[in-house]
C-alpha cells in the first residue's frame, strides 16, 4: 500500500504552530524508507556477525558512506584510512543442542533447550560444557552492591555451585534496596549477573525470567541466547564468564522451589529483604555440551568528514548494524531474523545523517559516523571501540547514538534511554524546545534501557553519550497509538523474524528526529563546548580524568557544573 509523504515543512508547522524554525537540515523521508527496506531484506539475512550477511552489510554500509561524501575514518593500513575497524571476536556456538538433565528432589527431568531452558554457548574460553550435578542455590537477585548496603551472598562459598537469580533489582518490587526503584540500575541487567557469577566463583549462573522485569517475554530471551555467542577477546575471560550462563522459565523456577520446601512468592519476598540469605535448593544440574570456538575478526564501519580547525577533536553518530541472523523459525517458518527496526532504522538515520553533514558547509570539529557490530551480542563492537579508539576519548565532545526509531509519524516530544543528567541532553532538550518539541524523561526506566545500547560502553570511559528514543505523543494519536504499538512491538517483533519492513510505515516523524538530531551535533561541531557528566554521575571520574586532553582548545576545559555545559 502507498502513502503520502507530508513535506518536512509541514511536520515542522505541525510541530512549532505557526512558529518559524531554521532549519539545519532537511531529511527525506523516502531515503530514510529504502535504507531499512533493504538492511531489513531477506537478502541481508539478519546481518549476524561472522556471515555473509555481515559482508554484504560493511559492502552496503561503507558503499552507502562514499556515495554520501565521507572519507574513510577506519583502520590505518599501508598508510591510509580504511573503511573499517577490524574487531576481534571470541565466537563460540553449540555443534548439537546440550543435553541439561535437572535432578529435582532425587526425580531426573530433562529440559529442552529453548524451551525450559536457554543455555548460552560458552565463552569462558572453553570448548565444551561438562558440568555433572551441580548443586543449585538460589541467591536472590545475586546483588553485591557495598555501596548501598547490599550483599545477597552474605560471605557463603559459592564456589562450583549454578546460582539461580531473579532478573532486574532488590527495588523493582519494592524492595529494602537504595536501588531507584523500578529505574533499573546495572545490578538489575543479565550482563552483571553473569558477571558477578563469575566473581563469585561459581560454575554458573540461571536467570529466571518473567516478562515484566525482564521487560520481554521469553521468546525474546530464546532467540538471543541459544545461537551463536560472541565477546571480546578478553586476557582472562573466565574472570567475567563463569562456564555455565543462561535463563530458566519461571514455572521452572517455581518447581524447584516447591520440591525445596518453599514457593516463588515466599523466595521473591525473601530477596526483596536487605537481611537475605542464599537457599541451597534440593536440586542439582547436568550440562553437557560441545561447541566450536575460534576468534574471528568482524568489523565497525567508519566514516569521517575531518574538521576544518580542530580536527582532532570529534563528534561521533554511532549505531549498530548487526541484528540475530538466520535461526530457529517462527510459527510460520520464517527463520531471517531481519532486524528491520532493530537496527535498520538507526542505520537509516546515520546514512542519511552523513549526507546531510556532507553537503553542508565543514565544521569546526571533525564528525565521524561509526556503525558498530556485534550490540546484540553485549554491545561489544562499541566496547572495542572504547578501548581502542580511533579518536582519543578525551576530545571526543559528544556521542549521539540512534539504535530503533519510529516509524508513526512525527511526535510531539522526545527521550532518551535513561535519566542520566548531563550537558549533552541539555543541548538535545534546547534544540529540541526550538522546534516546539518537548523532551519526555525515559518513560521505562525500568527496562534498563541505559544499559542496553552502544552508548553505554563509550559512556563507561568518560564520553558524553546518549541513545536517542523516539517521542510517545504522536501528532497522529498520541499516546495510546504509540502505546499500543510498543506493547505489540516487544511481545511480537523485538528479536523475532517479524521485525520486518511494512510499506505501511511512515518515515516522516523519523526525518524530524534526524533535523533535531543534526542541529544538536552541528551546534556541538561548530562549538568549544566540552558537556560533561553532572557531579554525582558515575560517569563524571572518567570524564574529570580526561580533562588534561581537553586543555589548550578554544575554551577551558575545567569540568562544567551540574546540568551546565562547559
Amino acid at each position: 500500500m502507498r502513502y503520502r509523504l507530508a513535506p518536512l515543512s509541514a511536520i515542522a508547522l505541525i510541530l512549532a504552530g505557526s512558529a518559524a524554525i531554521a532549519q539545519t537540515a532537511t531529511f527525506d523521508p523516502a531515503r530514510l524508507s529504502q535504507h531499512v527496506q533493504t538492511l531489513g531484506s531477506d537478502a541481508f539475512e539478519g546481518r549476524a556477525p561472522a556471515t555473509e550477511g555481515e559482508t554484504k552489510t560493511v559492502a552496503y554500509l561503507s558503499d552507502q558512506f562514499a556515495k554520501a561524501g565521507l572519507q574513510p575514518g577506519g583502520d590505518v593500513v599501508g598508510g591510509q584510512r580504511t573503511w573499517t575497524q577490524a574487531v576481534p571476536l571470541l565466537h563460540s556456538e553449540f555443534t548439537a543442542a546440550p543435553q541439561v538433565n535437572v535432578d529435582i528432589a532425587g526425580k531426573a527431568t530433562p529440559l529442552t533447550q529453548g524451551e525450559q531452558i536457554a543455555v548460552r554457548a560458552p565463552t569462558n574460553g572453553d570448548k565444551a560444557m561438562m558440568i555433572d550435578k551441580a548443586d543449585l542455590v538460589f541467591v536472590g537477585y545475586g546483588v553485591k552492591a557495598p555501596e548501598r548496603g547490599w550483599d545477597d551472598f552474605k560471605g557463603q562459598d559459592m564456589r562450583g555451585k549454578i546460582l539461580v537469580m531473579l532478573v532486574n533489582d532488590p527495588d523493582f518490587e519494592g524492595g529494602e534496596g537504595d536501588f531507584g526503584g523500578k529505574a533499573m540500575t546495572y545490578y538489575g541487567r543479565w550482563t552483571y549477573k553473569f558477571e558477578e557469577g563469575a566473581r563469585q566463583g561459581a560454575k554458573g549462573v540461571l536467570v529466571i525470567h518473567e516478562t515484566e522485569p525482564a521487560s520481554y517475554g521469553w521468546a525474546t530471551v530464546k532467540n538471543s541466547n541459544t545461537n551463536a555467542m560472541f565477546d571480546i577477546v578478553r586476557h582472562n575471560p573466565a574472570a567475567e564468564h563463569p562456564p555455565l550462563e543462561g535463563w530458566i522459565q519461571r514455572d521452572l523456577a517455581a518447581e524447584l522451589f516447591a520440591a525445596s520446601g518453599t514457593s516463588f512468592d515466599a523466595m521473591k519476598a525473601a530477596a526483596k529483604r536487605k537481611d537475605f540469605k542464599p537457599v541451597p535448593l534440593k536440586a542439582d544440574l547436568t550440562v553437557h555440551g560441545d561447541a566450536k570456538t575460534e576468534v574471528i575478526t568482524s568489523h565497525n564501519v567508519v566514516g569521517i568528514l575531518p574538521g576544518a580547525a580542530r580536527p582532532d577533536e570529534t563528534v561521533i553518530y554511532t549505531a549498530h548494524w548487526d541484528h540475530l541472523g538466520i535461526g530457529q523459525p517462527d510459527a510460520n517458518g520464517d527463520r531471517i531474523y531481519n532486524g528491520a527496526i532493530d537496527n535498520g532504522t538507526g542505520l537509516a538515520q546515520l546514512i542519511e545523517q552523513a549526507r546531510s553533514f556532507a553537503t553542508g558547509p565543514r565544521t569546526q570539529r571533525s564528525v565521524v559516523f561509526m556503525a558498530v557490530t556485534a550490540e546484540e551480542k553485549g554491545l561489544l563492537g562499541s566496547e572495542y571501540y572504547a578501548a581502542n579508539p580511533l579518536y582519543p576519548a578525551g576530545k571526543t565532545a559528544g556521542v549521539i547514538n540512534t539504535d530503533v526509531l519510529g516509524v508513526l509519524g512525527p511526535a510531539k516530544d522526545f527521550t532518551i534511554r535513561g535519566n542520566q543528567k548531563f550537558g549533552l541532553l541539555d543541548i538535545l532538550v534546547d534544540e529540541g524546545a526550538k522546534r516546539g518539541r518537548r523532551y519526555m524523561p525515559d518513560p521505562r526506566p525500568e527496562t534498563g534501557g541505559f544499559f542496553r545500547s552502544d552508548h553505554f560502553t563509550l559512556a563507561k570511559v568518560g564520553i558524553p553519550a546518549m541513545s536517542f528514543g523516539p517521542g510517545q505523543d504522536l501528532v497522529t494519536g498520541g499516546v495510546p497509538r504509540a502505546e499500543a504499538w510498543s506493547k505489540n512491538y516487544t511481545a511480537k517483533m523485538y528479536h523475532q523474524p517479524d521485525d520486518e519492513y511494512s510499506p505501511d510505515w511512515d518515515f516522516t516523524g523519523m526525518a524530524a528526529d534526524a533535523e533535531l538530531l543534526h542541529a544538536v551535533g552541528l551546534r556541538l561541531a561548530n562549538s568549544c563546548e566540552w558537556p560533561n557528566w553532572s557531579q554525582d554521575s558515575e560517569f563524571r571520574a572518567a570524564r574529570d580524568r580526561s580533562a588534561a586532553d581537553r586543555q589548550g582548545t578554544c575554551t577551558s576545559a575545567q569540568p562544567a557544573k551540574p546540568g551546565e555545559r562547559g
